[in-house]
């Protein structure tokens, strides 16, 4: 299956005050934090657990946020947002040549960061769910690499994104409308009324044991085609 799109979100903030404002503000069943109050403490929690995003100060008791910053980009692409009371442009270039996402400058509104992370967090999770898994299928879309029980599946760019819709949205009813969208995002007004018939028969025909009783890939008459779960 698609990996869990359950957050954590690690803030590198000394305001303990702030950082329970935060965290009272925000923490949800799909939104959880770990906060440390220096460079040291990130280091050592950074080693052990992954995050969805990293919230680092720019100026900490032991150092700076931005050396931070530039230390993780090496070997990571985790959205990082830095959170400071300057607001000076110089300060802003600096944190995104050091590879920051996003800049957010005190005082903010928490509906502001709320905001920010939300968009943060929904790129990631973007990111993050190009494979999908089960016992039969392994989907890697970033690299194109399909396989049937272990044995290599070709295929084509539109089957390509047919199926990204459909086993993103497993166990949900996928409209022919909605489908036609997200296949041919530029517009569907010179798209062949039977285009998206093909590219689901095609599927079919590649991913079905019996291509005329699918199990995977149902249609939902009436309504449209769902990827089924198991």
């Amino acid at each position: 299956m698609f990996k869990n799109t359950k957050q954590s979100v690690l803030i590198v903030e000394d305001d303990e005050d702030l950082v329970d404002g935060i965290r009272l503000s925000l923490e949800s069943p799909e939104l959880c934090f770990t906060c440390c109050r220096t460079i040291s403490e990130a280091n050592k929690v950074l080693e052990k657990n992954d995050f969805g995003l990293l919230i680092l100060d720019i100026n900490l008791p032991d150092g700076s946020g931005l050396e931070l910053c530039k230390k993780i980009r090496k070997t990571s692409h985790v959205p990082v947002a830095l959170l400071t009371a300057r607001d000076m442009e110089l300060d802003i270039v600096r944190g995104l040549e050091c590879g920051a996402d996003d800049y957010i400058t005190k005082p903010f509104s928490l509906m502001v960061l709320r905001a920010r992370i939300r968009a943060l967090l929904r790129r990631n999770i973007t990111e993050q769910n190009k494979e999908y898994k089960n016992s039969v299928f392994s989907f890697c879309f970033d690299t194109m690499a399909f396989y049937k029980n272990g044995k290599p599946v070709e295929l084509g760019r539109t089957e390509q994104r047919i199926l990204y819709s459909l086993v993103s949205n497993a166990g949900q009813i996928l409209t022919r409308e909605i489908l036609l969208e997200r296949v041919w995002p530029d517009g569907t007004e010179f798209v062949e009324d039977n285009a998206l018939s093909v590219g689901i028969r095609r599927l079919r025909d590649k991913l079905e044991d019996t291509p005329s009783k699918p199990v995977y890939i149902k249609t939902v008459y009436g309504k449209g085609y769902i990827w089924e779960k198991f």
